[in-house]
């Protein structure tokens, strides 16, 4: 299928005679003298437009054929390499007879010798000399006896047609027919032809193996259908192409074909480097230019075709995956929705492959252009790792854990993220001119970094918190204004790559896909995030207002309590007062008022209080009574 991508659907280059007058056409005049370029008495035109659709029709079979034959279960798939194999066999053993007969021929006419003379009359009859003079001739019937032997026992041994007792014994002496008569005494036609003659069983075995399987691939295909239909409707589609992706493991397949591309690339420049020494060329020089442009030869050539890219993307997705891996060994974190690394990043560079059309650009732009993603690319898997590292500082911070060596490891990470971008972007802004490109990968860089610094403010509060003997009440709203600020530069930047985004869209590369990631990248990072944050707004500050709208509980009416707060248990050195009498501090009201409109502990209605008189014989107890809030409620909210 590689290959197949890589025809080119033009006129051949045979089409054109040596003394025919080219001349290049513009596109207008493409347009204006197509009636005339296709003339139906053309002949040129003709063979042109036979030639593109003959090249069509073989891709297009042979992709099916592949995409078949990949698709196939493990028996068959076996079945149809021993199918192509027969015919291989049949093949390599027609070309063989046909060398040896040639090189029998050839000695005949060459030495001058009896039509009636032959190697076997030599050797029986002990003619040394006669026996020199087949030397060439002899070795080759010899080499081509060995190779038969193999052949005939190979294809005896994977051949699937109907077993025959007489045919099988037939195999081998078809196979041997040709060296044997090279033996004999017989006329030269009878040499030529005995190649065919040979053959002809082994194509028959064939062809029976073709019509008596034909009805079963049928069948087969028919069940794969309602197999596949049947499994839709039960489960979906999604599961059926996740079952199918891990049967026929895809990304294994497409990292091992991409690596036996790029080793056949490697031997080929090494061989012509071999070759150019053979030709007394400068080997120093020779080996020095193949092993400095080797690297950059392989990645342009790894990704000349879409197949060739889907290999590329899953080793990437390969050594992402052990990136990541390799962070969350550092972080002593073993959170398996963590591991996906490898399949957003390969994701993704699938997606700037395809938006970048890299497979249709030259070498030269192609590896600029492959370069760029790969940055693009770096820059989001340090916002993954940055999604690994933050969550660990937050529980770090929360929960009083005095392993100071994870606390090291966590802050260590962060020290990455923060010097791995300002290093990149000092390198690229140092070597490169401002670009669209660069903007892009600037924007994303220090995205993280604010990320990275907004996390750590966070964790320093946090811990803060956690080494202090009273109740902290600002916490939340410091903590609210530092994400607030974290969010609110990264919705600019999701603004920014959006215009700038635009301006590549219009003025540099356009595309439908570019198109299409551009109104993903607006509806979920500009629009929903937009809606998310302002409804937090909102529900905050409707919170506020409620809270604000209730009394402050008085020093006396507190030590009379003398009680906590029903949702932190944290003792109260203030507290607001809610309609029902229930005492809770104002900033965990505030986060219940987030869920819900209710009282924790009588679930009546928060309405405005008319006084802030307390009846001194309001019941003493009221503050230890326990609430139904939702499980974690307290233990997470607070923590956040």
């Amino acid at each position: 299928m590689d290959i197949l991508m890589r025809l080119e659907y033009d006129v051949p280059a045979d089409s054109f005679k040596a003394g025919d007058d080219l001349t290049i056409i513009q596109p207008s005049e493409r347009v204006n003298n197509f009636d005339d370029l296709v003339s139906p008495t053309d002949p040129l035109a003709i063979k042109s437009i036979l030639w593109y659709l003959a090249k069509l029709f073989i891709s297009t079979s042979g992709c099916l054929f592949a995409l078949g034959v990949f698709l196939l279960p493990k028996p068959y798939l076996i079945n149809v390499y021993k199918f192509l194999g027969c015919i291989g066999i049949m093949f390599i053993s027609y070309w063989a007879n046909v060398s040896t007969t040639k090189a029998v021929i050839a000695a005949r006419e060459n030495n001058e010798m009896n039509p009636h003379t032959s190697i076997l009359h030599s050797v029986l009859s002990l003619d040394l000399q006669g026996v020199l003079d087949w030397n060439e001739a002899a070795l080759a019937i010899v080499k081509n006896y060995v190779v038969q032997c193999t052949l005939g026992l190979t294809f005896q041994h994977i051949e699937l047609g109907p077993a025959n007792r007489l045919m099988q014994l037939l195999t081998m002496p078809a196979f041997m027919a040709p060296s044997v008569l090279a033996m004999l005494p017989v006329p030269d036609y009878m040499l030529h032809h005995s190649p065919v003659f040979a053959a002809l069983l082994p194509l028959g075995k064939i062809k029976m193996t073709c019509w008596t399987s034909a009805v079963q691939v049928c069948n087969n295909v028919v069940q794969g259908y309602r197999y596949a239909r049947q499994f839709v409707s039960d489960v979906g589609l999604t599961a059926l192409l996740e079952n199918e992706w891990v049967r026929l493991r895809v990304p294994t397949v497409l990292r091992t074909f991409w690596m036996l591309r790029v080793a056949e690339h490697t031997i080929s420049a090494l061989s012509k480097c071999f070759f150019l020494k053979e030709q007394e060329v400068d080997a120093s020089k020779c080996t020095s230019d193949t092993l400095l442009e080797l690297p950059r030869e392989l990645l342009v050539t790894g990704c000349e075709t879409q197949t060739a890219v889907l290999g590329m993307t899953s080793v990437i997705s390969f050594l992402c995956h052990y990136v990541g891996s390799f962070f969350q060994w550092i972080l002593l974190t073993e959170d398996e929705d963590d591991r996906s690394i490898g399949t957003v990043s390969a994701i993704l560079f699938f997606i700037l492959a395809l938006q970048t059309g890299l497979t249709g650009l030259d070498p030269e732009k192609r590896f600029i252009r492959l370069c760029r993603n790969f940055c693009l690319l770096f820059t989001a898997i340090l916002h993954f790792i940055h999604n690994i590292v933050n969550p660990l500082l937050m529980s770090l911070s929360a929960s009083h854990n005095p392993a100071r060596h994870r606390h090291v490891r966590a802050l260590s990470v962060c020290a990455f993220l923060v010097v791995f971008p300002v290093g990149l972007l000092i390198y690229l802004w140092s070597q490169h001119t401002m670009s669209t490109w660069l903007l892009a990968v600037s924007a994303f860089s220090v995205e993280v970094i604010v990320k990275v610094i907004v996390s750590l403010m966070i964790y320093s509060l946090f811990l803060i918190d956690a080494y202090r003997s009273t109740f902290w009440e600002s916490l939340d709203d410091y903590v609210y204004y530092i994400r607030a600020f974290g969010n609110t530069v990264e919705f600019c930047f999701g603004i920014f790559l959006f215009f700038n985004g635009a301006w590549i869209l219009v003025f540099e590369s356009g595309g439908a896909i570019r198109a299409i990631m551009m109104c993903i990248h607006a509806y979920f990072n500009i629009w929903c995030e937009a809606r998310a944050g302002w409804s937090v707004f909102i529900k905050r500050r409707t919170a506020v207002k409620k809270i604000n709208s209730l009394p402050e509980a008085t020093e006396e009416q507190l030590e009379k309590l003398d009680d906590v707060c029903a949702i932190c248990y944290q003792e109260m050195s203030s507290a607001k007062i809610t309609r029902c009498r229930h005492f809770f501090h104002g900033v965990c009201l505030r986060k219940w008022l987030y869920v819900q409109d209710r009282c924790p502990l009588c679930h009546e209605i928060l309405h405005l209080v008319e006084d802030d008189y307390v009846p001194a014989n309001f019941d003493d107890n009221v503050g230890n009574e326990q609430f139904d809030a939702p499980a974690g409620f307290a233990d997470q909210d607070l923590q956040q």
